[in-house]
């Protein structure tokens, strides 16, 4: 008798949602398990889903570009039961002498204490079942020499031609050397690193002695499992033999539509990330990578000939060759025929951040428009909270107002608060409140998620929070994305205005600068106030230049009078 059994997603780590980018089996296919159904897709990696169990897939409950995650019906397959119920009162029958075994390994337990208590063990801890890979490349080290390692705990990043992926510690202790370098080849089974970890009875003692119980049944074993085998490998060869030469590939449809399958470019997942966010076509970058694979200098080199040459038009574009726009190439000088120089490479940041910049201001129609705000009182307002709440060490800035003023703004002109998705406009329902922060090695956005839900304070706690952790370098990924709105603020620097540059996919940014004293008219006489300049740059594709102005001016009326803002 056979039933239906579903295939769902396992456990796929700390990913809400991962999109599917190929579908390897169809209906009537044969699978066995632990065989591959999909290829899923990360920000971060990709990764192949096996079946749980066998049998004959019926029904394919997914397809390319669906978003998948723990739990998601994958397909249905038939499960035949009437082999394994045949077999199993045998495999009971001839299994069941061996249920003494365990007696033995009694008393090894109960010593292995004595040998191992209180003292210090060495353990050794490798590279484990990495799937069809023979050997992947070491591409960062994650722990060093002296570090305190917790079991699970991620040791290296491997990458493969298809995936990359975090190998994690098997067991905690004490780091005392790292056997891997960035850049070697491991396998399965080679060694990572050596931990000295407290010895522990329970983990001294049962690793040793578990092998020694099936020790006395060797005989037994293979003979329980030997009968049902040939019967099943001529049946699954028989069925993949003939089915073979029958089919295609269920996601063959899609080799020439621009969805990423079975026939990826060689790249990263992450270089992939990159070219999606440029608008490239991985298709037509040349690697420079070992085996051809294409680095993040291959996609930033194939932007630039883009842009200098109009003949395969912009990048990303679907125009015709010649229909692009066309610049002169970039000058090249030697600068050393003029004097002394000194040349140092780009940071990280200043590499990744510069071409966002570059796609952003070349792809979206910039305008600015500026205003001034009379922020006296409120600077007055400032200082008065700081002086009640020196003993809380918060200290109340200027962005903090900025930001609660701007959702209030977002609130009333939700056009601000939108995105381009092709034709249609994306207006979000949430208020996440991105912040350029200057460290030492670039410019990043951290991001302030729900600002509408948080009072002042807490925006001015949350923001020095994280501006401290983007100049230590230890901003994570996910408190850079997912931004609405963006603020730049200079005013401890100095300048009247700007042009910031928009963080796409938003559509406005806000610049602000320093604010000084100006004499002001108020009808009688001149007054000195405390000005604030802003400077508004927005999408003119989504925002015209009417609305700007409004909001500018809405923004600037919270700032002068804050008790505007509970209205």
């Amino acid at each position: 008798m056979s039933t239906i059994v579903e295939i769902k997603v396992p456990d796929i780590g700390d990913f809400d949602a991962v999109e599917v980018i190929e579908v390897l089996v169809a209906p009537g296919d044969t699978i066995e398990a632990e065989q591959s159904l999909i290829t899923v897709e990360s920000d971060k990696a990709s990764m192949e889903i096996p079946a749980s169990e066998g049998g004959v897939v019926k029904t394919v409950k997914v397809k390319v570009g669906d978003k998948v995650k723990e739990g998601s019906v994958i397909l249905e397959v038939e499960a035949a039961g009437e082999v394994p119920a045949a077999a199993q009162p045998e495999a009971q029958a001839e299994s069941k002498p061996a249920e003494p075994a365990p007696a033995p390994t009694a008393a090894p337990r109960q010593e292995a204490p004595k040998a191992a208590a209180g003292a210090a063990a060495l353990h050794t801890l490798t590279v484990p079942d990495i799937g069809d890979f023979d050997e992947v490349e070491v591409i960062e080290i994650l722990v060093a020499v002296g570090d305190t390692v917790e079991a699970e705990q991620s040791l290296i990043t491997v990458e493969s031609d298809k995936a990359s992926m975090e190998i994690p510690a098997s067991e905690g202790g004490v780091v005392k050397s790292v056997k891997v370098k960035v850049g070697d080849k491991v396998s399965q089974g080679m060694e990572i690193a050596v931990v000295e970890g407290a010895g522990d009875a329970p983990q001294a003692g049962a690793p040793a002695q578990e092998p020694a119980a099936p020790a006395e049944t060797p005989a037994v074993q293979p003979s329980a499992r030997a009968e049902p085998a040939p019967a099943a490998a001529p049946a699954s060869a028989a069925a993949m033999a003939s089915s073979a030469p029958e089919r295609t590939s269920p996601t063959a449809a899609y080799a020439e539509a621009a969805v990423p399958l079975h026939n990826l470019p060689h790249a990263s997942p992450s270089v992939r990330k990159f070219a999606r966010e440029l608008g490239v076509n991985l298709t037509q970058v040349t690697g420079s990578g070992p085996k051809n694979r294409i680095t993040a200098d291959d996609v930033r080199a194939h932007v630039k000939q883009a842009l200098a040459t109009g003949g395969a038009g912009p990048v990303g574009s679907t125009l015709p060759a010649g229909e692009g726009f066309s610049v002169l190439g970039w000058p090249k000088v030697d600068f050393a025929k003029f004097g002394a120089i000194e040349t140092k490479p780009l940071s990280r940041i200043k590499k990744i951040s510069g071409a966002n910049l570059h796609r952003n201001w070349v792809m979206i129609p910039h305008v600015t428009n500026n205003d001034v705000a009379d922020i006296t009182e409120l600077e007055a307002l400032r200082q008065q909270l700081n002086a009640e709440n020196k003993k809380s060490g918060v200290k109340v800035t200027m962005l903090a107002f900025l930001i609660k003023a701007v959702v209030a703004a977002l609130r009333k002109f939700p056009e601000f608060n939108a995105s381009l998705d092709g034709d249609n406009l994306v207006l979000k329902q949430y208020f996440h409140i991105g912040f350029a922060a200057d460290t030492p090695n670039g410019l990043v956005v951290p991001v302030i998620r729900d600002a509408d839900r948080k009072g002042v304070l807490e925006l001015a706690a949350e923001t020095a929070e994280l501006a401290a952790l983007a100049r230590d370098g230890k901003l994570s990924p996910s408190q850079m994305q997912g931004g609405c709105f963006s603020i730049s603020s200079l005013g401890g620097i100095g300048g009247t205005d700007f042009t910031p540059i928009i963080n796409a996919p938003e559509v406005a940014i806000l610049g602000v600068s320093r604010s000084a004293m100006q004499p002001v008219w108020d009808g009688a006489t001149f007054q000195p106030r405390l000005m604030l300049p802003l400077s508004l740059s927005y999408d003119h594709r989504v925002i015209d230049g009417a609305a700007a102005a409004r909001f500018n001016a809405y923004l600037a009326g919270l700032l002068a009078d804050f008790r505007r803002i509970i209205l």
